[in-house]
């Protein structure tokens, strides 16, 4: 049985510059090819999920069905309805306050890194079970393993560093019992650490996600929402509202997006045997730069870039690996494309 080199690698990342080109900012964008939600929301069928959505249903400006997307009741209730119809996640909440998240985004990520799992599988997707995600940043909404278990059946370890997000997600877990052995939930308590106190000795990721802080500072983050709030409603709004879009925590950080994804970068070295694919959302293009850096100082193997949207508004998935040809291929081998085994065992094997 083949086994995986842990020595260091000599492999520099590919320029990812022309990469950069991609996003052309005339461009639209679009959700993946199978992401549940690129319809526009069937507000009938939702309301049959969660009958309590009706009440918030409305013409908009244009004479179609939608909701008052500024409106934290309405946006969590819809969520409430996607999550049943489309994942059949029976009984889901958040605590007032905690990032209440669009489900289609959220499901765009799991099904883009998932089609790079495959580009390394021969085409095929990993799925089941013993495909394992490590989501740094779980959040107490639960969203990205309850997409994944649904899609993919992969297994998840949520990361957090606020108790309470925790204690929300594994209510949900608990409150959905095929949740129940696929997702576990692990807090960080030391908060300058992402990867260290998490991943265990011996233990094997397939991919990493992220979706980082964005904002440098609690009144960047606050101006935002304003400015956010100011639109939906077609109106100067001038005070934020704490229930709409999430706990400080999980809207900024010092530095921010990028000096946060540098970090994990430089983070993610110490375990570069230990996970095929980390990988984190970049919403600001400019961010990239500074990120290839630090992939390229961390002595990453393979760097890759991927687009995703919805709209105008784009984004993208930037993904790194440290493992060389072999050690990809031997990984493939041994967790992807042999039987499933139980990981006390297949530890003998790395």
């Amino acid at each position: 049985m083949p086994k995986i080199n842990k020595g260091q690698t000599n492999h520099k990342p590919k320029d990812r510059s022309k990469e950069k080109k991609k996003e052309h900012p005339t461009e639209k964008a679009q959700l993946h090819p199978r992401n549940r939600h690129r319809a526009r929301y069937n507000f009938k069928l939702l309301i049959t999920s969660c009958p309590e959505l009706a009440d918030f249903v409305k013409p908009n400006v244009h004479g179609d069905e939608s909701i008052d997307f500024a409106d934290p009741v309405a946006v969590k209730l819809l969520n409430k309805a996607l999550l049943k119809q489309y994942y059949s996640i029976e009984n889901w909440d958040i605590p007032e306050g905690y990032l209440c998240p669009p489900i289609p985004g959220r499901a765009d990520y799991i099904h883009h890194i998932a089609e790079l799992l495959g580009s390394y599988n021969f085409g095929k997707i990993p799925q089941g079970q013993h495909i394992r995600c490590l989501d740094i940043g779980v959040g107490a909404n639960c969203v990205y393993p309850i997409i994944g278990t649904n899609e993919y059946g992969w297994s998840f370890v949520g990361t957090e560093i606020d108790a309470q997000a925790i204690e929300s997600a594994n209510l949900i877990i608990a409150a959905n019992p095929f949740l129940q052995d696929k997702v576990t939930c692990r807090l960080q308590t030391k908060p300058a650490d992402i990867f260290k106190g998490i991943i265990q000795a011996e233990e094997y990721f397939d991919l990493s996600i992220c979706n980082p802080p964005f904002h440098a500072s609690a009144e960047a983050a606050d101006a935002a929402t304003l400015r956010k709030l100011s639109n939906l409603q077609q109106q100067k709004v001038t005070e934020v509202t704490k229930n709409f879009g999430g706990q400080n925590m999980e809207l900024w950080c010092e530095g921010g997006e990028e000096a946060f994804v540098r970090e994990m970068v430089r983070q993610s070295r110490q375990f570069a045997t230990s996970c095929f694919w980390f990988s984190s959302l970049i919403s600001k293009q400019t961010h990239l730069k500074k990120v290839y850096e630090a992939l390229t100082k961390a002595g990453a193997t393979e760097v890759k870039t991927i687009p995703m949207g919805q709209g105008n508004k784009t984004s993208r998935i930037v993904a790194w690996s440290f493992l060389s040809k072999e050690q990809q291929a031997a990984w493939r081998d041994l967790r992807w494309n042999s039987k499933p085994v139980k990981e006390e065992v297949a530890k003998e094997d790395w």
